[in-house]
Parts: structure tokens; C-alpha cells; sequence
């Protein structure tokens, strides 16, 4: 019996489907235009949320579309103090409305290092990172990357048209079961795929709009090393601090590998040499009262 009653709502779903389609043709959503360029979106749905805006810069009629490229760059600073640097760090990205996403400081070596992580304005990285950098004493590395996401976002665009289409039509379709029908069955199981689709349409929504965000300010960590003493004693560039914290670790690191030694050998050597020495010695010793026996 319910093997039929499941035979009668596939059915009537394939009916409804078919009532649909030929009865309302003026109701059903055209379908999602292709693009029209390289990473290009085709304009949005009516009521879509301006996540699904286009990549292009507007409709110019020549196919030009503004690329979305995601930037982020790393630098490491030696500066003559963290603490300071990482108060002009916070000014300058305030003065170019951007903000702080994350701040570490730690003491190694009775100095004061940190990172700082802080998102600028795509279109002033450069300037920002040139400020970042006249504040240090010298820069020992600088990193950059781009990635381009426009091809990424034209999909997503592209598939969220066609979800967006397809939602449409199930809710068409929920209408009609309703009114022609009205049974439960087939009510919820079009609900079930309504609510489905409409979760992959947050999904698209919500991969957009980080894709937005990211492109939209760059993110830059900066690595503040504070300088043991900003003006060398001697021409060489000889720093006596660090030459100081490199002995202190060879003597650490020497006394460790003592103990560790001392430690191995107490509970795993002499053992191990007993173990080994038991059937020797009971050699020696059978073969030493053989030999007076003999004697």
C-alpha cells in the first residue's frame, strides 16, 4: 500500500511539473543569460541582493570587465621598539580606513617582539605598505601575492542565477500543488527541495560576499624584531647582545643534550649491558670450572 501511495505522488509531481510548464509559460523566470566575456556576470535577477552585483564596471558595451584580484603582502621589520612601532602601525591604518584583525606581542631574549595583522583599502596597499616600512631600522623580508578571483565570481554568479531560476519555479509549482491538490505528501516533498536549493543560494551569497570583502582590502601581517642595539659598536655590523643570546643558547642547548644523555643511559644503556653481560658471565664461569675440573 505504500509502495503505491509513493508510485501516486511521483506521479502527480511529474503532472504538476508538466501543468506548469505548458499552462504558464509567461510565469517561469527566463533562463540565466552565458557570459558575455571573459569573468563577466550577466546582470542580477530582480530582487537579487547586491552580492549578486556585476563584475563588470557597468554597461559600456564593450565587454571591459574590472578584474578582482585579491592582494596580501607580509613584512618583517626590524625596528627599535615594537611596542612603539605597533602604536604607529594602528594610526596609519586608521588614517586610511582600514583596521586591525589580530595583534600578538611576546618577550624572547628580554625583548619585545610581535606580529600585527591589519587589512588596508585595496587601492592603498602600496602606499601603505611604504609607511609600514619607513618605520623600521631596516626590512629583512618582504612577501606579496595576487590571486585573481573574477573567474570564481562569475561562476558563482552564474550558478546563483540559475538556483535563483529554479526556486522560482518550485515555488510556482508549490502554489499549484497547494490549490490543485492540497495533499501533504506532495506538499512537503516540493518544500523539501525549496528548502534545500534555498540553502545552496546562502551558500553562493555568502562565498560572494567574502570574495567582496577580501578583494576590497588587502591584508598585510607585519612582523615587528626589535633591534637588540640600533648603532653597532664596530664597523662589522657586531651586535654584542646577540652574541651574548647565541651563547646562552649553545650553553642550554648543551646542558640539555647532557641530561637527555645522562637520562638514556640510566634507563635504557645499563639495562640493556646487563641483559647482555648475564649469559657472558655465565659462559665464563661454566667454562673456568671445566677447566679446574679438568686440572
Amino acid at each position: 500500500m505504500l509502495r503505491k501511495r509513493r508510485w501516486f505522488v511521483g506521479i502527480a509531481l511529474l503532472l504538476c511539473f508538466a501543468v506548469v510548464a505548458c499552462a504558464s509559460p509567461a510565469a517561469a523566470p527566463t533562463p540565466a543569460p552565458a557570459k558575455e566575456a571573459y569573468g563577466g556576470v550577466a546582470p542580477a535577477s530582480p530582487g537579487a541582493g547586491e552580492s549578486e552585483r556585476n563584475v563588470s564596471e557597468g554597461d559600456t558595451g564593450k565587454g571591459d570587465v574590472e578584474r578582482m584580484i585579491v592582494r596580501t603582502a607580509q613584512l618583517s621589520l626590524l625596528v627599535k621598539d615594537s611596542e612603539v612601532s605597533l602604536g604607529q602601525i594602528k594610526a596609519i591604518v586608521q588614517e586610511l580606513k582600514g583596521y586591525v584583525v589580530d595583534t600578538s606581542m611576546w618577550r624572547q631574549e628580554d625583548q619585545l617582539r610581535g606580529t600585527v595583522t591589519v587589512r588596508v583599502p585595496a587601492e592603498t596597499l602600496d602606499e601603505a605598505l611604504s609607511r609600514f616600512k619607513a618605520l623600521a631600522v631596516k626590512v629583512e623580508s618582504e612577501r606579496g601575492s595576487s590571486q585573481d578571483v573574477t573567474e570564481e565570481y562569475s561562476d558563482l554568479g552564474a550558478q546563483l542565477r540559475n538556483l535563483e531560476a529554479t526556486e522560482a519555479e518550485l515555488l510556482e509549482l508549490l502554489k499549484t500543488v497547494r490549490e490543485r491538490t492540497g495533499k501533504a505528501e506532495e506538499i512537503l516533498a516540493v518544500h523539501r527541495e525549496l528548502t534545500s536549493i534555498r540553502g545552496q543560494i546562502e551558500q553562493l551569497k555568502g562565498r560572494m560576499q567574502y570574495l567582496e570583502r577580501t578583494a576590497a582590502m588587502s591584508a598585510v601581517t607585519i612582523e615587528l624584531i626589535p633591534d637588540v642595539l640600533a648603532k653597532p659598536i664596530s664597523g662589522g655590523g657586531w651586535r654584542p647582545g646577540e652574541s651574548v643570546a647565541a651563547a646562552l643558547r649553545a650553553l642550554l642547548n648543551t646542558l640539555r643534550f647532557l641530561v637527555e644523555a645522562g637520562i638514556w643511559l640510566a634507563i635504557y644503556v645499563l639495562p640493556v649491558l646487563v641483559v647482555l653481560a648475564i649469559p657472558v658471565i655465565v659462559i665464563w664461569y661454566l667454562v673456568r670450572r671445566r677447566r679446574k675440573a679438568k686440572s
